[in-house]
């Protein structure tokens, strides 16, 4: 099991405690959240670490808290998580982040998937990465497309998760081959 990930600047590491009410502040930030369902209720985001821990013990990684030594003891997350529904790109691991306002603008999320991206292809042994979002997420977008990620538009998706209608139905989906990824390593 992958237990932390440490970075230059950051440190990813397993979900404590303590980490519970920060998270629950930033899931429940609308500005955060703008791209998402809705914000979560306290109550929403315990589970969702709950299904965290659960996933680590399932798979031997997950969301990893993200911890900014000295500065931020919870910006929130990075990591890998398999989809729990399916769709035409499924099964698949997930590369995924959420970081608080103050993290943002940083280079953090780049920085913590980079670190995963490495784990997920080395440690882990996976052939391939994805990663999806709704179109107006152009702060994801970028960071995808700084990982080497690509998009082919006709494999966007409408999220089966998501109510028909809602703004956040539709999907773009990015790849990244662990090939691909070895080949930017070496140039």
């Amino acid at each position: 099991m992958i237990e932390r990930i440490p970075t230059e600047r950051l440190l990813l590491r397993r979900w404590a405690p303590r980490d519970r009410e920060p998270f629950a502040a930033l899931n429940a930030d609308p500005l955060v959240m703008e791209h998402m369902i809705a914000p979560l209720t306290r109550e929403q985001s315990d589970l969702f670490v709950d299904r965290i821990e659960e996933h680590f013990e399932q798979h031997g990684y997950g969301l990893w808290a993200v911890e900014v030594p000295g500065r931020l003891p919870l910006a929130g997350f990075v990591g890998l998580m398999v989809p729990s529904f399916q769709a035409h790109f499924t099964p698949a691991v997930e590369i995924g982040w959420r970081l608080a306002r103050e993290a943002w603008g940083k280079g953090y999320a780049t920085e913590g998937a980079r670190a995963v991206l490495g784990e997920a292809f080395t440690r882990a042994g996976l052939d391939e990465v994805v990663s999806f979002t709704i179109p107006a997420n152009r702060r994801s977008w970028r960071v995808m497309e700084k990982l080497g990620m690509t998009r082919d538009p006709a494999e966007d998706f409408d999220h089966p998760r998501v109510p028909v209608g809602h703004p956040a139905r539709r999907h773009v989906l990015y790849r990244l081959p662990r090939e691909r990824w070895a080949q930017q390593l070496s140039s």
